[in-house]
Parts: structure tokens; C-alpha cells; sequence
């Protein structure tokens, strides 16, 4: 039994090393490389096709613009600004509110109401 456990533990340090260890090159495992990123999207077109993913119907989504895409921090894909003039569920004008979408793969998978740290601000917007 001793043999056999000895013998696991010497086949288990065999594999691969890390790409950071002192052995040679042919023992080291290859990098992983990070997915190649993916081209901006057409952001107008993306939201003026899926508009109710953004806002909901009942608030009358009226002036609707968008900034330009821009790399998202984390991953691959990208974030955009959305504003428009909003109606409350009473009917009352709420004004111009803007979001932070964010979209992966051609698809709008987030949004969120735009924050200072946002910088949706600062930003151009283009009516679609």
C-alpha cells in the first residue's frame, strides 16, 4: 500500500507546469490567450430594434439618443448611454432620463439607470 501511495504521489507531479516555472519550455503549458474583442456595434440600430429592453412601453419613450459604444472595463463587450424623455405610469412628464447599457455579442444584456462614475454626462448623444 505504501509503494502504490508513493508511487500516486510521484505521477501526480508530472503534469504540465505553469507557464511561470523554472522547467523547460516543452514542460510548460501554453498561455491561455484572451478572446479577441469584438467589433463595436451598431448602437442606434441595436436600440431602435430592441427599445423595450431598455425602456418600458408604458413610459412612452419619446427623443430617443445614444452615445457611442466604448470598451466595457470588464470583458469583452461594450457600454453605451440611452436617454430619452419619459412619461410616468400617472401620465405626469418625468423629463430626460439616461441609462447605461451595456451589450455582448450584438444582444443589450444590461441596464442600469447612469450614475456620476458613468460619465454618461459627459458624453455626445445622436438621436436614433
Amino acid at each position: 500500500m505504501a509503494l502504490m501511495a508513493s508511487g500516486a504521489l510521484v505521477l501526480a507531479g508530472c503534469g504540465f507546469a505553469d507557464v511561470r516555472a523554472p522547467v523547460p519550455e516543452f514542460m510548460r503549458s501554453k498561455a491561455v490567450d484572451p478572446p479577441p474583442p469584438e467589433p463595436p456595434p451598431d448602437v442606434r440600430e441595436l436600440v431602435r430594434k430592441h427599445l423595450d429592453s431598455v425602456f418600458t412601453a408604458a413610459s412612452n419613450p419619446r427623443q430617443v439618443r445614444v452615445s457611442a459604444p466604448l470598451h466595457a472595463p470588464q470583458g469583452s463587450g461594450w457600454i453605451a448611454c440611452v436617454r430619452a424623455d419619459l412619461t410616468s405610469v400617472t401620465g405626469r412628464p418625468l423629463g430626460a432620463e439616461t441609462y447605461r447599457i451595456t451589450i455582448s455579442g450584438g444582444v443589450i444584456v444590461d441596464r442600469q439607470r447612469a450614475e456620476a462614475d458613468d460619465n454618461c454626462a459627459s458624453e455626445n448623444f445622436e438621436p436614433i
